[in-house]
């Protein structure tokens, strides 16, 4: 159970998970002892391939040979650059064995990016799969396979890997414009893994879904957890991610029995599966991250699934990722969907502005302590600095400002109010939006929201909320409820109804695309060409469902993604269409006029679409 931490005056100072002493070994350790126990277990499967824990041991220790060949040292950065296969998987066990740090890398990123990762990070070696390094001229490049069949001895290396050695660095987006890396040690690492085991109950011979992409920290716990007890990794490919029914074929054939997921996918999922009803016998625990988890989907999918048990999993990067659980069997009675206590080992204040605990209950800036807290940005001492400080209730630990917003309920589980940091300056006035998008996900009707300040030119700063949920609010209305806790200045100006709003590769909301649809927004409509079969006419009601915006705006030569339209949204799109064109067919063929030929050739006839339950609307405020 989690425990208040107390001051020598008797003060409460925060709160603090189970403490439980980790293993004197690492992840990679654990595994090999698996490898040892159980060599022919199945361990990971990816399409029509699969691993056992002896081969896929044995291929890790000669990649990791071959890195200590081309001069790895301790804690040297290894960049991966592969597709998410079990290529990767064997990369990444090879560094942790060779002592190394990984450094992930997503194959599709823009060059510069790259290229600024591998210089910040400091990376001169890089593990890949052939195809997927042409841009890489500046590194040295190994192929993986090369490496395994290069004819290295393939025993375990007994490498000594120190507690506080650096494992992984994953880049987050900085408010700057330049990526920062946050380092984490392999005890954090350790920790957040053996919580997620403790906390799912993953056991031997379970198997876990991998889902998430490679530069989402999620992903590392969803490759390897389940090789620490005897379990499987079912890694699931992207293209079938993006066909909800393929998805959920994927999860009942592969018996899947642990699966993480995005709220925004997670409604995806419950959308489809409240179409088409069906049991998943394995699946038993399903844990929502990466954005705040909103009482309506909770409701939602206790309402398809009332078997399979949800969690809100919060934490940070650079906390070594997941640090609270809230485990529900059912709807919870707050009305806001707690965060839960924190895992074992990890401390939790919540502070003001001079970090300072705040009474039980009071809102303040949420701070971290423990195994769980990293090392900082690599090579960047300045913001290193502001976020990693010195714990001065816990000497010798280090303390991080995770700049989100939150407060204590009175059964010890942790509340999320939003983001403390993002601060704007209009007419003067210092405004956080976190606390206009917290107001805003109070109104009633909204499911998610975020709020971007736009700015033209010879016109002032204006802010402009975005929401999602069943249907369009009254602006006017939302207007006098936030005027009601919020002073005039901080009342956005406008109100943009959209079905789901846009996420980033990694789940969290695109403020950058919403700042951009507002200008689009308050431009002056362009004219269009409407549509004029019964097939565009019939299509363009289905984009109109989909996307929240009325049918009358949409053009035969209207280019869905250009439009609003995201990866997510095409996947509900297929939905709606009931299948009558692919997520395929429509990434091919994004112009209205273009699908309705296909449609047409095909010999479709047009129906009512097929909107998932609760989120059907007709216009857009």
């Amino acid at each position: 159970m989690s425990s208040i931490l107390l001051t020598a005056h008797g003060q409460v100072l925060g709160i603090a998970g189970p403490s439980k002493k980790l293993p004197d070994r690492r992840v990679h350790e654990l595994f090999e002892e698996r490898a040892r126990t159980h060599p022919d277990a199945i361990a990971a499967l990816h399409g029509t391939r699969q691993l056992t824990y002896r081969e896929l041991n044995a291929r890790a220790n000669q990649v990791a040979r071959a890195l200590w060949e081309r001069g790895l040292s301790r804690e040297g950065v290894v960049g991966v650059v592969t597709e998410r296969n079990l290529a990767w998987m064997t990369a990444v066990l090879a560094i942790f064995k060779a002592g190394g740090a990984y450094l992930p890398i997503e194959p599709h990123f823009p060059v510069d990016r790259i290229a600024r990762m591998l210089s910040r990070a400091g990376c001169r070696l890089v593990l890949t799969e052939r195809g997927s390094a042409a841009m890489l001229d500046q590194v040295e490049q190994l192929f993986i396979d090369a490496a395994y069949q290069g004819g290295h001895f393939d025993g375990d290396l007994g490498t000594d890997v120190a507690p506080d050695q650096l494992a992984y660095i994953y880049f987050t987006s900085g408010s700057t414009g330049e990526p920062k890396g946050a380092m984490c040690e392999h005890a954090g690492m350790l920790n957040h893994m053996l919580a997620k085991i403790d906390d799912l109950k993953i056991g031997e011979g379970d198997v876990v879904a991998q889902t998430a992409p490679q530069c989402f920290d999620i992903s590392l716990w969803q490759l390897v957890s389940a090789l620490l007890v005897g379990g499987r990794t079912l890694i699931v490919e992207q293209e079938t991610i993006l066909d909800a029914r393929r998805f959920i074929d994927k999860i009942v054939a592969g018996r899947v029995a642990v699966l993480q997921v995005v709220p925004s996918y997670l409604e995806v999922l419950v959308s489809y599966l409240a179409q088409q009803p069906r049991e998943l016998p394995d699946l038993r625990v399903v844990s929502a991250t990466g954005e705040a988890l909103k009482k309506e989907l909770v409701q939602r999918w206790f309402a398809v699934q009332p078997r399979v048990k949800l969690v809100n999993a919060y934490g940070l990067t650079e906390t070594s990722d997941d640090t609270n659980h809230e485990i529900m069997d059912g709807v919870p009675r707050e009305d806001r969907v707690p965060l839960g206590h924190p895992i074992n080992n990890v401390h939790i204040y919540v502070v003001d502005e001079h970090l300072s605990p705040v009474p039980l209950g009071a809102p303040g800036e949420i701070v971290f302590s423990g195994v769980c807290v990293g090392r900082g940005y690599i090579n960047d001492p300045e913001r290193t600095e502001r976020a990693f400080l010195p714990d001065p209730h816990r000497p010798g630990q280090r303390l991080y400002r995770s700049g989100d917003y939150g407060r204590w309920l009175p059964d010890g589980k942790l509340e999320f109010l939003g983001r403390r940091d993002a601060q704007v300056k209009i007419s003067g006035f210092r405004i956080e939006i976190g606390e206009i998008e917290n107001r805003l996900l109070w109104l009633p009707g909204v499911r998610a929201g975020a709020v971007v300040v736009t700015e033209r030119a010879h016109c002032s700063k204006q802010l402009v909320a975005f929401y999602s949920g069943d249907r369009p609010l009254d602006p006017a209305v939302m207007r006098d409820k936030l005027g009601e806790s919020l002073p005039a200045y901080m009342v956005p100006s406008a109100f943009h109804w959209r079905q789901t709003l846009p996420l980033t590769g990694n789940g969290k909301t695109d403020r950058k695309a919403l700042t951009s649809l507002a200008g689009e927004l308050a431009a002056a409509e362009r004219d269009h060409e409407g549509p004029r079969t019964e097939g565009e006419q019939w299509l363009a009601a289905v984009w109109a469902e989909v996307l929240g915006i009325p049918a009358d705006q949409i053009g035969r030569r209207d280019n869905f993604f250009e439009i609003g339209g995201t990866s997510l949204s095409a996947v509900k799109l297929a939905i709606a269409l009931d299948r009558a064109l692919s997520f395929k067919d429509l990434a091919g063929h994004p112009v209205l006029a273009d699908q309705a030929t296909l449609v047409e050739h095909r010999g479709i006839r047009a129906a009512p679409p097929r909107v998932p339950s609760g989120q059907c609307a007709t216009t857009r405020t």
